[in-house]
């Protein structure tokens, strides 16, 4: 009896062990289980890291591209970008006329015995077209070796461009003198045409009517094309 109750107890206890070995496994594949799940999470979010780099990448490349797209667009196909009436441009300036390329020369204009006026022509003898718009810079050297700056009119600058042969004029405007009492005495007309430094001397016309009252009373007005 004895030993039956030993060999009872006996397959209890291996009963027992074998139940508590199934347990123990089930933990372990429960283990791996989350083991193999956080080793998936950490793959899938590296990859997901490493695919990010590409796409910024891809981004900067398309951005350089599109700067690089706007810059080149804004040279257009290469030619220089015209100005109003043909004048070219370099970027944003334009090319102005240039002293040594235009042929200067002073004549008397006045339109009746009362109103004095000189125009002055400058004609492009370059190459290229230019730009002769604006106000030239004007002094009259009198006979007493002085030399006067001359005024501005009221009135705007004109687009003034010039293809090769063509001229340009402006001019200077004041009342005649006809008492013979004329303080000025002009011999010389000194010309700077406009965005230059360079200047000419012209002798005065010789049938210009007298200036009435002295040279502040002398205009120039902005050129403008013969056209």
């Amino acid at each position: 009896m004895k030993y039956t109750r030993l060999s009872a107890l006996a397959a209890l206890g291996v009963a027992a062990t074998l139940s508590l070995t199934a347990c123990g496994g089930d933990d372990s594949g429960k283990d791996t289980s989350s083991k193999d799940s956080s080793s998936s999470s950490s793959s899938d979010s590296s990859s997901s890291k490493g695919g990010s780099k590409p796409e910024g990448g891809s981004g900067s490349g398309d951005a350089k591209s599109e700067a690089g797209g706007e810059k080149a667009g804004s040279g257009g196909d290469g030619k220089a970008e015209a100005a109003p009436d043909g004048a070219t441009k370099s970027g944003d300036k334009a090319t102005f006329c240039k002293t040594k390329d235009l042929a200067i020369g002073a004549e008397h204009a006045a339109p009746n015995a009362s109103a004095g006026r000189i125009n002055i022509t400058m004609t492009n003898g370059g190459s290229a077209i230019c730009s002769a718009t604006g106000f030239a810079g004007v002094d009259i050297k009198d006979a007493d070796n002085t030399s006067n700056p001359i005024k501005r009119g009221q009135a705007q600058p004109r687009v003034t461009t010039l293809k090769p042969g063509d001229t340009a004029v402006f001019n200077l405007a004041y009342d005649i003198d006809t008492t013979g009492d004329s303080l000025a005495s002009p011999t010389d007309i000194k010309v700077t045409p406009p965005n230059e430094t360079q200047t000419v001397t012209l002798p005065w016309p010789e049938n210009a009517g007298a200036i009435k009252g002295s040279y502040t009373d002398v205009q120039v007005y902005p050129t403008h094309t013969t056209n």
